[in-house]
């Protein structure tokens, strides 16, 4: 993890990394801020939000899509779900206020 502050914004640089490539992510340390949770870590509010984004995307796909989505996606919705809870102590549902 990096910084870099200027006279206009401040802002912190996280990388991503897999086992074959890496991707770095630059955002508002002011909306980390706003974000985190006690001492909860630039790189874990992006986790954080990660998960999150990925559960949303997946339930959209799922829940209010249109026709019939084929079983590997709705395993792939079930498993991003469990790893969601896992992850937050607590379900979408419970979190967003959203269930179907």
């Amino acid at each position: 993890m990096s910084s870099h502050s200027d006279s206009e914004t401040e802002t912190v640089t996280v990388s991503l990394t897999t086992n074959d490539t890496t991707e770095t992510v630059t955002v508002s340390r002011a909306m980390i801020e706003l974000l985190r949770e006690d001492d909860e870590t630039a790189p874990g509010v992006i986790g954080d939000m990660a998960v999150l984004s990925l559960a949303q995307q997946a339930h959209g796909i799922v829940h209010h899509s249109d026709g019939e989505v084929p079983e590997q996606i709705a395993a792939a919705e079930d498993h991003t779900m469990a790893l969601f809870e896992e992850r937050f102590g607590q379900s979408y549902a419970e979190m967003t206020g959203h269930d179907h």
